[in-house]
């Protein structure tokens, strides 16, 4: 909306009712804070300020918005008008670097680690990106962990404090909503992957687990979780959410209330910077206006006004008026985690990337005569490779697509191998069950499949070349290998022999690195490192029967990055 032209090339400024204040441009979802005055100065144009701001804060930024057009604002002789929009921070930030078609001037994304990673991606876009000055926070709310009173009672709330540790506990129903579209994913997946990483900064095989479990049900956004407790409160899974969101869904839905508290070990403080977007051929005074409106938006009035809407002061105080019974929250002090860099939100959305993506992989165990001796734990190495390979196929979602050959010499002449279950969904039907539970089944029959002699070159090569013939481009495609030895098959490829042809074959675009596991301390490594490494893969070496799961894990946490790991 903008103001009536007086004369050519004049705006005047008009009086208009209240109601009118607010032109809503429902497509865009911007909201335009018309100019509102009696009388007044005449202007040469107007000077479109824009502000994105994030959901949760949008009555408090317009209520602002409106307070500051109330001053009848002139900047360099051109009428401001403020034009508001409620956007989520992920796709502000992810479109700040290289949008140039009506950008925003300022910025309220919920969290700084949005901020943070925009400001990343602007400075290695180049001299044509917008310079992103963070400046301090307006409000704050904790990450809390939320739920029904049922949900929250199954884990002892409120006799019980509330714990990360329900999150990696797989008897605990829990949703997390997607980490790439929504901070409460990005803050939850932080938080964990403190808890659960390892010194060196690698991940624990518990945070692998966790995230491909959780990762099953991600939902695209928290507003879904608020929706499960109001459809069915009683089997709503738990989820992270922030307090303020709490606070506003229990003020609008009395029926079937969430409850929200922060957890022990600390949590993280959604901050609410104020981001200061500016271009090298941003409009004249466009810096002018944006600090006038900075003014507004830092006052005691806005101060207030976000209190009012649940919002925690910029230390962390709470509303005194809160009432624990009727907002669902606990006012006290909250333990705070340090909000992570831009390098650590990346290294975050990079292991989410490779948690989340679909996979296509072939899992080949060694049934030789050696892998019936026993390990430390008392099972044989191989029931000791099932139980580690069925742990982890438990935590896949059904669309991966997985299958399963048993190879040792002579399995099943010509060939040296035999396939038990072919690649394939494991939520498609096979033979009246799921391609999942034929896996389970087929995976019992290899301790009864074990003898005979290491017969590995023969059988790496034809893994790979049946993976690579039936390349699938939507997923990552790989071969997971598992031996306790070396080759001693003397009628098969040499070693140096099966390198170079993996290397002749590898195809840049269409990559299937090959994962090695070495079980035991007999098996070549020497081997199995150069094997793996003609296709971009990996080689461990699982010397007890525990690391198995683990390395395992650590495989399927890195396809993302092969085979330029």
């Amino acid at each position: 909306m903008s103001a009536r032209h007086t004369s050519p090339g004049l705006f005047r400024r008009v009086a208009l009712p209240v109601a009118a204040l607010l032109g809503v441009v429902a497509a865009a979802g911007v909201t335009v804070v018309a100019l509102r005055v009696t009388s007044g100065a005449d202007c040469s144009g107007a000077l479109p300020l824009k502000v994105a701001v994030t959901p949760a804060a949008l009555d408090v930024v317009n209520s602002a918005a409106q307070e500051y057009q109330r001053s009848q604002p002139v900047v360099r002789g051109r009428c401001v008008q403020v034009q508001v929009e409620s956007r989520n921070a992920a796709d502000v930030a992810n479109e700040l670097p290289t949008a140039q078609i009506n950008p925003h001037s300022l910025w309220i994304p919920d969290s700084s680690m949005w901020a943070a990673e925009a400001q990343r991606q602007a400075a290695e876009t180049g001299p044509e990106a917008p310079k992103l000055d963070i400046k301090p926070s307006l409000a704050s709310s904790p990450l809390v962990m939320a739920g029904s009173s049922q949900a929250m009672s199954k884990i002892g709330f409120p006799v019980t404090p509330v714990s990360w540790a329900k999150v990696v506990d797989p008897r605990v129903q829990i949703s997390m909503s997607d980490p790439t579209m929504t901070s409460e994913g990005l803050a939850s997946l932080f938080v964990i992957r403190t808890l659960l990483g390892n010194a060196d900064g690698t991940p624990k095989p518990e945070l692998v687990g966790t995230l491909l479990r959780v990762g099953r049900s991600a939902v695209p956004s928290v507003r879904d979780s608020f929706g499960k407790v109001t459809t069915d409160a009683e089997k709503a899974p738990l989820f992270a959410a922030t307090e303020q969101s709490v606070v506003s869904n229990n003020r609008s839905a009395k029926d079937n209330a969430v409850l929200g508290a922060p957890p022990k070990e600390g949590t993280l403080s959604f901050d609410y910077p104020l981001v200061r977007v500016s271009r090298p051929n941003e409009p004249e005074g466009i810096g002018d206006a944006a600090a006038e409106f900075e003014k507004v938006l830092r006052s005691g009035e806005t101060s207030k006004r976000f209190g009012e809407a649940g919002f925690r002061t910029v230390n962390g105080a709470a509303p005194a008026k809160w009432s624990t019974d009727v907002e669902g929250v606990q006012a006290g002090d909250v333990k705070l985690i340090e909000t992570p860099n831009a390098d650590q939100v990346s290294e975050l959305l990079r292991t989410w990337g490779a948690i989340s993506l679909d996979m296509r992989m072939l899992t080949v165990i060694d049934v030789s005569g050696s892998m019936i001796e026993k390990s430390g734990n008392g099972k044989t190495r191989v029931e000791s490779a099932t139980e580690a390979s069925m742990t982890a196929l438990s935590m896949l979602p059904d669309t991966t697509a997985i299958g399963l050959w048993a190879f040792s010499t002579d399995k099943k002449p010509p060939n040296d191998w035999i396939e038990l279950v072919p690649i394939g969904p494991l939520g498609e039907p096979l033979a009246g069950v799921t391609r999942r539970k034929r896996l389970e089944a087929g995976a019992s029959q290899l301790p009864g499949l074990v003898g005979g002699g290491t017969a590995l070159n023969d059988t790496t090569l034809a893994a790979f070349r049946h993976v690579l013939q039936g390349y699938d481009a939507a997923k990552v495609n790989s071969v997971v290998l598992m031996t306790d030895g070396r080759n001693d098959d003397i009628s098969s490829i040499d070693t140096g022999a099966l390198i170079e042809t993996l290397k002749r074959e590898s195809d840049p675009a269409k990559p299937v690195p090959i994962i090695m596991v070495g079980l035991g301390d007999e098996v070549d490594m020497d081997a199995l490192r150069a094997i793996s490494a003609a296709t971009g893969g990996k080689a461990y070496q699982a010397k007890n029967p525990e690391d198995i799961r683990g390395v395992l894990l650590d495989a399927v946490s890195q396809r993302r990055c092969r085979p330029n790991c």
